[in-house]
Parts: C-alpha cells; structure tokens; sequence
C-alpha cells in the first residue's frame, strides 16, 4: 500500500465528518494515528474506481459476497462515531481488498512492522491485534476493526482508557499484573528499538513498570483494576504523557 493510497482514505474519511509521551522517534517523523491504522489493514483503503458512486442498496447487497458478513450499516452507525457514508467509504475498501471479511494476526504484523523497522514489533502487534479482536477468534473483522477504530480517533478519555486497560490484561481476567504490563512495556521497547531519545537502556522497562505499578495499585493486593488504572491515569500526568499510547506506538 502506497502513501498516496493512505493519504486519499484519509482525506476521504475527514471530508465526510465535515460534510454533515515518553517514548518518541529519534527522527522525529511519525505517521499520524488514522494513517497509521489505516495502514494496519490493507484492507482498509478503498480503491479509486467508479463503484464510490454506487447506490446504497447495492452496498447493502454486495456485503452478502464476503465470507464474513458485517452488521449492517445502520447498527454499526449506531454503535460507533462514524457516519454511514464514512463506514460506506470504510467497507468498500475493506471488501475490495478482503473478500474473506477479515485480516489474520501475521498480515495484521507484517503491515505493523513497517512502521518500525528500526525494532522487534512482532510480540507488541500480538497484543495489539489481540486487543482489536474483542470476541478472540483469530481474526479481526470490518466490525472489530470500525469499532477499534471509532474508539481510538474519536472516543472519550475514559473509553481510550478502556481500551487501553483490555490492550493491558493479556490474558484477559479483568487485572493487570505487573508482569503483563512489564511484557507489553518490554514488547515497546523492543519495537522502538535504537532510535529512541534519550536511548533506552536495557532495564528501562522493568523501571518504569515498578513505577507505575506502585502508583496504580493503591490498595496494594498485586494487581490494578480498571478503576485503579483509570482513576490514576486521568490524575498523573507523568503516566499519561509516559504511556504516550494513542500517539507514538499505536
């Protein structure tokens, strides 16, 4: 995928809204968040031809094509940030480039890796996938990925939050523990590699996770719930800005 191709989805996405940290690049160059996420799926950017044109029925229609049949777009309107000629605009690229209807975990890396090719980002863009596929089959569907999506760009505070809790909890039992935050903080640095300022040093990682998890787990039973993990992220501004989450690594 081209940098044109992202460039015009992107345009395309923003035309229809307005139609109705610690961890940073050495270069200083970083894609933005809706490029970047764009990019993620291959099948996210429309192609150029005459069917942007076509009917909604038809739209409706041609979802039944694919392996995988999406919700329609009047509930998936309903349940994200996005219009539905957005999500139109959206699912016509996702079903020109993924017939089947969803992207697998190694796609979904291969593409993440482009992005740092200074690093290791196998082991953060299993977690990352693991966090976009909500109901854990092994895909990532046009809904798990317009829903990611919606929460990302244009979600609440507290909803990133959210999202960022589940990104946490590998194993998903509703705690994070200081080894699962000190896995996915050491799967950062690996990703980030060299080209990081100040230059990380090997123990960085296990540092910082002491830190906030002393922080985090106020009642001090080993691991953060989700109300720790909000209540002390909206009220230190040093995790937030170290966490840096939305904007350098995702």
């Amino acid at each position: 995928m081209d940098a044109k191709r992202v460039e015009s989805i992107s345009a395309r996405v923003d035309a229809a809204a307005s139609s109705p940290g610690y961890i940073h690049p050495q270069n200083g160059h970083k894609p933005g968040v809706k490029a970047r996420l764009m990019r993620l799926f291959p099948c996210s950017t429309a192609k150029k031809s005459s069917a942007s044109n076509q009917s909604n029925v038809e739209d409706e229609l041609e979802l039944s094509a694919v392996r995988h049949r999406p919700e329609g777009l009047e509930q998936l309107e309903s349940q994200t940030r996005f219009s539905r000629k957005e999500l139109q605009i959206l699912y016509r690229g996702f079903k020109n480039e993924c017939p089947s209807g969803v992207v697998n975990e190694e796609t979904f890396k291969e593409i993440y890796s482009q992005f740092f090719p200074q690093g290791d980002a196998s082991t953060y863009a299993h977690f990352l996938f693991n966090a976009f596929d909500t109901d854990h089959n092994g895909s990532v569907s046009f809904e798990d990925f317009v829903m990611g999506l919606s929460i990302l760009l244009r979600g609440t505070i507290q909803e990133k939050l959210n999202w960022a809790f589940n990104l946490y909890d590998i194993n998903k039992d509703g705690y994070i523990t200081k080894e699962e935050m000190l896995d996915i903080m050491k799967a950062i640095y690996d990703m980030m590699g060299k080209c990081t300022y100040p230059v990380l040093k090997e123990e960085t990682p296990r540092q910082h996770v002491e830190i906030f998890f002393q922080k985090m787990d106020k009642n001090k039973d080993g691991v953060v719930t989700i109300d720790e993990f909000i209540d002390c992220c909206q009220n230190d501004e040093n995790i937030m800005r170290s966490m840096h989450l939305f904007e350098n690594v995702i």
